[in-house]
């Protein structure tokens, strides 16, 4: 399983949104599920499943699946789209 496909399955998990639901183009948001406590979850979730460190200003910064993509490729976890 690719980085990416882990990474939508993270935001599925976090977000409680149906397995197979498109998730490339999702902001923060744009949808009720992506609140701001789902994505306190949503960071724990990344974490936990890249082995990387989110700090403060990058979960603030964090406003859609792309940059979740980048930002954990930023981490060295090749998850580019």
């Amino acid at each position: 399983m690719s980085h990416l496909d882990r990474l939508r399955d993270v935001f599925r998990a976090a977000l409680s949104l149906p397995e197979g639901t498109d998730v490339d183009g999702l902001e923060y948001r744009a949808i009720p599920q992506w609140d701001s406590l789902a994505h306190m979850a949503l960071v724990a979730a990344m974490e936990d499943e890249f082995a990387v460190m989110i700090d403060t200003d990058e979960m603030i910064d964090m406003s859609s699946f792309a940059h979740a993509a980048r930002l954990l490729e930023k981490h060295g976890v090749s998850a580019a789209l």
